[in-house]
């Protein structure tokens, strides 16, 4: 059955770090392109970054520079990694697997979702 299991969230303060990760039933995760999304509380969910299956990255304009998104084929696994973070960030993120062309601008989500993992960001 397809499975994916965000960790990594936390409590932590403005300027800080955390790193993300996403583990993925095998079945799916080489052949799709990956995403992370976050939702913050009264707020729309809002893709915040994708990577293709051939490693091609995007990101949403509010985390350019600051964030950086990773796949390893290996573990069947897609990291988020977050740095000098914002009290803005701080949201419930979601892994999804989705379909993309091959410059990842035009990613489309499927309706395989993780549990969510919280971050929260204090200033």
């Amino acid at each position: 059955q397809v499975q994916l299991v965000e960790s990594g969230g936390g409590l932590v303060q403005a300027g800080g770090f955390l790193r993300l990760s996403c583990k993925a039933s095998p079945s799916i995760f080489r052949p799709n392109a990956m995403a992370w999304y976050r939702q913050a509380p009264g707020k729309q969910r809002e893709l915040v970054a994708t990577i293709t299956s051939g490693g091609s990255t995007n990101y949403a304009d509010s985390v350019k520079g600051r964030f950086t998104i990773s796949r390893d084929n290996d573990k069947n696994t897609v990291s988020l990694q977050m740095n000098s973070l914002k009290p803005e960030d701080t949201a419930v993120y979601y892994c999804n697997v989705g379909v993309a062309e091959d410059s990842g601008r035009y990613y489309r989500a499927s309706g395989y979702w993780g549990q969510g993992t919280q971050v929260t960001v204090s200033s």
